[in-house]
């Protein structure tokens, strides 16, 4: 099992670096993550993980790809409601890796 040391406490991940248990979770275990996968977090990128994490919390699951895009479209309009944006700020796999950053579960239907 893999871990990540955040602020002195090791913290578990499962074998794809995700957060074994959510209550873990913190804005600097995001940061550690990001730093994991080379990533700089920006407002844009906050933005789209508390609204991740707001989801969650209404529908206990990880979106996949389109829901979450439309979600993000639904909430903060189509400007950031679209592929090319998540893509550009999530590597373009923004289902994953913001589930990930979030500390939320992998999304079911993603491989």
């Amino acid at each position: 099992m893999n871990t990540l040391n955040v602020a002195g406490c090791s913290l578990a991940l499962d074998k794809d670096g995700y957060l074994t248990d959510l209550q873990d979770w913190s804005e600097e275990v995001a940061e550690a993550l990001a730093r994991r996968e080379e990533l700089e977090l920006s407002a844009e990128h906050w933005e789209i993980l508390r609204l991740l994490r707001d989801f969650y919390a209404q529908f206990q699951l990880s979106p996949a790809t389109r829901p979450l895009i439309k979600y993000v479209a639904l909430k903060l309009g189509p400007e950031k409601g679209n592929s090319l944006h998540l893509n550009r700020l999530f590597k373009g796999t923004p289902a994953k890796l913001a589930a990930k950053l979030a500390g939320l579960p992998k999304p079911t239907n993603c491989l």
